[in-house]
């Protein structure tokens, strides 16, 4: 599949404003290729390539760099034991674990987001092939961009706000959940909102991308009433082998059964079902019961699995009575299923800007006006509970 790497969202920038890039990995050949990418965007530079997370740690105050993309495996020092050195000299470094796509290293990029890792990126078995590196290419980049955008808007915000979730460790998933809520912004005060559906939700969807496993992870710990009385079904952009991880995670966090889900199984309450990486999960009826229907087509929104599919083919089963949620991420899937949603008589609710890594995804659906709330992380799922529990104010 070819993708379009030169998208109209690249903006024009000038030398002292584009982005600075720190490249750290132990083969030049991958080292060379990353420097190349990067140096060919109008706002963004490699101001080092270097070999070893020693050498990252070392060299990072003189280098200041506003993202790291940091392999997992190296020499001297890897990039796992590398992170936590790089946070504690620059606190607000965005960081990106490039790993190739192992069960090993799917299980240490989960342990990198907890340590305070902004993202992660499975690198190519082989970046011969030409599709492979040209996916990992425009991911990349556009999570440079997108993540180095809301740092450098950060710098600009009162002292004290804070420019991203706090890390989620696994063993204590209530951290993000306790945190008080974020301002938010002026203009996001004056989106357009809708009443919630007078119709009694039914099932719960949720749709998320860049950082939305630190999130999934929050919401899914404080929403135990309504896994126990409703099926969930979960779209995380994430490659096969990080969605078996996932699941595992989440069934951790809330306690209730997570999987990925199977094709033709039947969708049941109690149940936390995860889109698997590499495939689109949809539901299709099956008699009077819905099924779980795989579906191993194109990507959506450059994502594969994407949110669209599941939102819009959920109306055919639940119709009016579909509750959905996006979390952050980049880009903007999820908007056109939510407004699907919208008009069949379901609801959608928005994480908000001041607590989403990337306010891409929820910040699409909220701009159309498609939303019944726009929340900060904390607050949806004492939210849900309610909505679920009868309340629809």
């Amino acid at each position: 599949m070819s993708i379009a790497l030169t998208t109209a969202s690249a903006p024009t920038s000038t030398r002292q404003d584009k982005l600075r890039v720190m490249v750290v990995d132990d083969s030049v050949v991958i080292r060379g290729m990353i420097s190349r990418w990067i140096g060919a965007e109008p706002d963004m530079e490699v101001v080092a390539s270097l070999r070893t997370g020693l050498d990252a740690v070392n060299q990072l105050e003189r280098i200041n760099p506003d993202v790291a993309v940091l392999d997992i495996e190296m020499p001297e020092l890897d990039g796992i034991s590398a992170l936590p050195k790089l946070l504690a000299k620059k606190r607000d470094l965005i960081i990106i674990m490039a790993s190739t796509l192992t069960r090993r290293n799917a299980e240490i990029s989960f342990k990198a987001l907890s340590l305070g890792a902004s993202d992660y990126i499975p690198k190519p078995e082989s970046t011969r092939e030409a599709s492979a590196a040209e996916t990992f290419r425009h991911d990349l980049i556009q999570k440079i961009r997108h993540l180095g955008a809301k740092i450098r808007r950060s710098s600009h915000a009162p002292a004290h706000a804070s420019p991203t979730l706090a890390p989620v460790h696994h063993d204590k998933p209530r951290e993000a959940a306790a945190r008080p809520p974020l301002a938010a912004p002026a203009a996001q005060s004056q989106l357009a909102r809708r009443p919630f559906s007078m119709l009694a939700p039914r099932v719960l969807l949720i749709g998320s991308s860049t950082g939305g496993p630190q999130a999934l992870m929050s919401l899914v710990t404080e929403i135990g009433p309504v896994i126990d009385r409703f099926p969930v079904l979960i779209t995380q952009h994430m490659p096969p082998t990080f969605t078996t991880i996932l699941a595992e995670h989440l069934a951790r966090s809330s306690r209730r059964p997570a999987h990925e889900a199977v094709d033709g199984e039947i969708v049941k309450a109690g149940q936390i079902y995860l889109a698997p990486g590499g495939r689109h999960m949809k539901v299709v009826r099956h008699g009077a019961e819905a099924a779980i229907a795989l579906d191993d087509g194109p990507p959506v929104n450059f994502c594969k699995p994407a949110v669209d599919p599941l939102f819009t083919s959920a109306i055919d089963v639940w119709q009016g009575g579909i509750m959905s949620v996006i979390l952050t991420g980049m880009g903007s899937d999820g908007m056109r299923g939510g407004k699907d949603i919208v008009a069949a008589g379901g609801s959608v609710i928005a994480q908000d800007e001041a607590t989403s890594v990337v306010w891409g995804m929820p910040g699409a659906a909220a701009n159309a006006g498609i939303c019944a709330a726009i929340l900060p992380l904390n607050q949806i799922a004492p939210k849900l509970v309610r909505l679920f529990s009868g309340d629809r104010s």
